[in-house]
């Protein structure tokens, strides 16, 4: 797989189907719909685990001794709730690090917001500094514990958001899988991925705010969008060393029709 940079904007020359990957994250073994211990835990075919009896109320379902064999994901929308709740609690204040933005991103004075404007600025190069990709990274860092952080993407045609480890390449074109260091998704014009070691394509639905979570120590990226606590992907089982940081590519301007910033959201945990 190759993906190349166009007009400083990611396009895709290949893209292989993989089945959907939804396992999310067991917190010290709680339920995410109670959010206590496992009681009586039983496991749905696509990995999630939960107490027996809060899925059997949340499903309308009979009583089965086989669950292996019962069809669900989607979820309820109380259960992606309760789980986006959950990851909400490590929500941490993010601004964006003007040393690592292309010369056409333009940032806020306060670090929450950017977008790309239609000529370079003049700065100086650095290691830090992105040359190709219109992308930028955020000052704060992971390398261990959870993370947890919003950004709104309304009215953008064009996006490119996730985590990617330090030591990625700033001066070549973004070629964006895990086993390159970035863990992200991707809206494009016609489009909506997943960036796995295999492009997912996702429902082309639009998100207008997507929350971002990563456990570190589980190996675990999951996105969300927040308005209607959807999962969007998860990224599981992934090897993590070093640090990790979020990142950021609001695409090209598009004369226009992709002018709207990214926006560093403060996080509602009232949901």
């Amino acid at each position: 797989m190759h993906f190349s940079c166009h007009g400083n904007f990611l396009r895709y020359d290949s893209v292989y189907m993989s089945a959907a990957s939804c396992l999310l994250s067991e917190d010290q073994f709680l339920c995410s719909i109670c959010l206590d211990v496992f009681t009586d835990p039983v496991s749905t075919p696509c990995g999630h685990n939960f107490c027996k009896n809060c899925i059997s109320q949340h499903w309308d379902i009979s009583d089965s001794n086989d669950w292996t064999e019962l069809s669900f994901h989607p979820l309820s929308y109380e259960l992606f709730e309760a789980e986006l709740k959950r990851v909400q609690q490590y929500a941490v204040d993010m601004t964006l690090d003007p040393d690592t933005a292309h010369p056409k991103l333009i940032l806020s004075d306060d670090g929450k917001q950017v977008h790309c404007g239609d000529k370079r600025k003049q700065h100086p190069d650095n290691p830090e500094t992105f040359f190709k990709g219109v992308c930028v990274l955020a000052k704060q860092s992971l390398s261990s514990g959870r993370l947890y952080f919003e950004i709104q993407v309304k009215e953008k045609t064009k996006w490119f958001l996730g985590v990617v480890r330090e030591s990625i390449n700033r001066k070549e074109d973004p070629n964006p899988s895990p086993a390159n260091g970035y863990w992200t998704v991707i809206l494009g014009k016609n489009s909506f991925l997943a960036l796995d070691n295999l492009p997912v394509h996702l429902p082309l639905h639009g998100p207008e705010k997507v929350g971002v979570f990563v456990d570190y120590e589980e190996g675990l990226v999951s996105f969300y969008d927040v308005d209607h606590a959807a999962l969007i992907y998860s990224f599981t089982g992934c090897s993590f060393t070093g640090k990790l940081y979020p990142f950021f590519c609001p695409g090209n301007n598009d004369d226009g029709n992709n002018s709207a910033p990214l926006i560093i959201c403060p996080v509602n945990q009232q949901v």
